[in-house]
């Protein structure tokens, strides 16, 4: 019996530790979107030194990064489109919106880390992605 009791005590204390108030939990999404932001930052900085004296890439870089943003604020309003987004979707809304941009920003972060990664000599469809020994 008194394994019982001690097993069940376990678990309540284990389970109240997960617990989590909605805005911990927007919090939390935040943070990690914080990181996700700061990762492509770092990447698309790395890219702009490595490729410096690629004029036209860096040109070309620049303009799809801006895009980009613009994309991702319209996939986030088209995600969430109703003008008062904390009354329609609730107080789940922050930590919604959080993760759905940490995920877009690592996909881009995904997609400009190939400009960072060592391609095969003779690569024929590298394109602008230099190679590297």
């Amino acid at each position: 019996m008194n394994q019982i009791i001690m097993i069940f005590l376990f678990a309540a204390i284990t389970m109240s530790s997960f617990a989590q108030t909605q805005t911990e939990m927007n919090q939390t999404a935040g943070e990690k979107y914080s990181i996700a932001d700061k990762e492509l930052n770092r990447v698309y900085q790395q890219i702009l030194v490595d490729y410096k004296k690629d004029v036209n890439f860096i040109k070309n870089l620049k303009i799809s990064q801006r895009l980009w943003i613009k994309f991702r604020d319209a996939e986030l309003e088209m995600k969430y489109p109703e003008s008062d987004k904390r009354a329609f979707y609730g107080s789940m809304y922050s930590m919604c919106a959080a993760g759905y941009l940490s995920k877009i920003t690592k996909q881009r972060t995904e997609t400009l880390k190939k400009w960072l990664e060592p391609i095969e000599e003779g690569e024929g469809c590298s394109g602008s992605i230099m190679y590297r020994d």
